[in-house]
């Protein structure tokens, strides 16, 4: 419905007086891809780790 201005025109990495910002677009990105990540990790350790020797 109302977006705001900003969201058009907005880098998603901006870098101003030595601080690093990101858009609220990348940051949930960001832990979307973590989130996948560490649930794919984790179904490795359940699954595959345990048949190796040593693991």
């Amino acid at each position: 419905m109302f977006r705001p201005l900003e969201a058009k025109t907005a880098k998603h990495i901006h870098y101003e007086k030595g601080v690093t910002y990101i858009s609220r677009r990348m940051e949930r990105t960001i832990f979307f891809v973590l989130t996948i990540g560490m649930m794919l990790w984790g179904i490795y350790e359940k699954f595959v780790a345990p048949a190796t020797p040593g693991g």
